[in-house]
């Protein structure tokens, strides 16, 4: 029995370094701070706590981003039950100072800096006041629940912030390491991880890395802004192309598809509502009706259009019903000009390619090229047509804006000037094109 004993102590002991070893969960934000890296945070962040890590470790370095992105980060960091440590591995500028102050540990390599909030439109322009006071408050309620300096977290955002011994008019606070260490806004410098760690005295733990999968990097690649646009143009593009020809094609195929793609991804996440997609199917209906049941271009059409980019726009932010107040107004216009240009941009292009498109010699092979000369025999259609204009007669059918006419009890192909004729109203044929007769009513 004796000799059991020591084998039993082993094997308590063994148990009990195992008991005392840490799991570290840990992933990076290295991208621009957008809707993708939300998604990848919220799943790395739900992941930890299943696991029931003890540590959640990110290695960041980001130029900044989106605030109402970077906004939805520091809230589940700060919400976060497990301790979540930061190292910045050269840049945690704009809105990835904003996330790096949520963290309950901050540490830096050398060289890297950590600063400039203020927040900035596509062009690197300031914008106005309303938002950048948004984002200084965001700063300056960050720090104070993390234990940092909440003058110097604001004056990161505001350049008219002084700050004694930190800060002077007219510029905003971007710090160095040495400087974070001494102000309190970095726990020490720090090339890894492991470093940083052992810094915090935690010597016995096991890595956990996020690990995405091919699903998960499709759906982050769909809900990018530039990827949204490249979908923007097929749906617009597609329905343009399909209004050209009768019938149902691949052009209409190839929209449906991409709006599927477009508002599946942005669903699933949570951004688009089911009243945004709902918005944009009614915009498509009050199109289709303008252009294929009421006559000319307007009220219904207009509608249409500005539904549907509502729909399209709206559905890349995270409103909540039709509060906009947690979003980033800079966001929801940027929002907005990328539908309007991707649209755009798809009508343009599929106008200039449907003219283009058949004229060169990579489908020379499908274009008929061939002169019908009457030299050598070949005879044109009948002009007897032309005769007719400037003749009256009566619609036969109702024409929206194409039908027929009954002219001296013969029946003719017709397409209305403008607008829509009713059977049975008189008309006036006016010009004579592409096999069909031209008509103005008189009635």
């Amino acid at each position: 029995m004796s000799k059991w004993i020591p084998i039993l102590f082993l094997s308590l002991a063994f148990f009990s370094v195992k008991a005392q070893e840490k799991t570290v969960y840990q992933f990076d934000i290295k991208e621009e701070i957008a809707p993708p890296i939300w998604r990848k945070t919220k799943m790395a962040m739900k992941e930890a706590h299943e696991l029931k890590a003890d540590i959640i470790f990110i290695n960041m370095n980001t130029y900044g981003g989106a605030v109402d992105a970077a906004d939805s980060i520091r809230t589940i960091i700060l919400q976060s039950k497990i301790p979540v440590y930061i190292l910045i591995e050269n840049n945690a500028a704009s809105a990835g100072a904003l996330i790096s102050l949520a963290c309950d540990s901050i540490f830096m390599q050398p060289g890297s800096t950590i600063g400039a909030a203020t927040v900035v439109n596509q062009d690197g322009e300031q914008v106005p006041d309303k938002y950048q006071s948004y984002m200084r408050k965001k700063m300056r309620a960050t720090a104070e629940e993390t234990g940092r300096d909440p003058d110097i977290a604001e004056a990161m955002v505001d350049p008219d912030k002084v700050v004694e011994g930190v800060s002077e008019a007219g510029k905003v606070v971007t710090l160095t390491v040495s400087e974070a260490i001494a102000l309190g806004f970095c726990d020490g410098e720090y090339n890894t991880p492991k470093e940083a760690l052992a810094h915090c005295g935690i010597a016995d733990y096991t890595i956990k890395k996020q690990n995405l999968s091919v699903v998960d990097r499709i759906i982050g690649l769909l809900i990018n802004p530039a990827v949204s646009g490249l979908l923007i143009l097929v749906i617009f593009g597609g329905i343009y192309f399909e209004l050209q020809s009768p019938g149902i094609g691949f052009p209409i195929l190839a929209a449906i598809i991409a709006a599927i793609l477009y508002f599946m991804p942005l669903y699933l996440e949570g951004l688009a509502a089911n009243w945004e997609i709902l918005i944009f199917i009614v915009g498509l209906i009050l199109i289709a009706l303008e252009l294929f049941v009421i006559p000319g271009f307007g009220v219904a059409g207009i509608a249409g259009l500005t539904l549907a980019i509502s729909g399209l726009a709206l559905s890349m932010v995270g409103n909540v019903g039709f509060d906009f107040q947690p979003v980033d107004m800079s966001r929801l216009i940027e929002s907005f000009l990328i539908v309007i240009i991707a649209a755009g941009v798809s009508v343009a292009g599929s106008i200039f390619l449907a003219v283009k498109l058949f004229e060169t010699n990579a489908f020379s092979h499908i274009v008929l090229n061939a002169e019908q000369r009457k030299e050598e025999g070949y005879v044109g259609t009948s002009t007897t047509e032309f005769s007719l204009i400037g003749s009256v007669g009566i619609a036969h059918t109702d024409m929206r804006p194409a039908g027929k006419v009954e002219i001296d009890s013969q029946l003719h192909d017709a397409t209305a000037e403008t607008g829509f004729i009713t059977k049975g109203t008189s008309v006036k044929v006016i010009s004579y094109s592409g096999a069909q007769l031209k008509v103005r009513s008189i009635s």
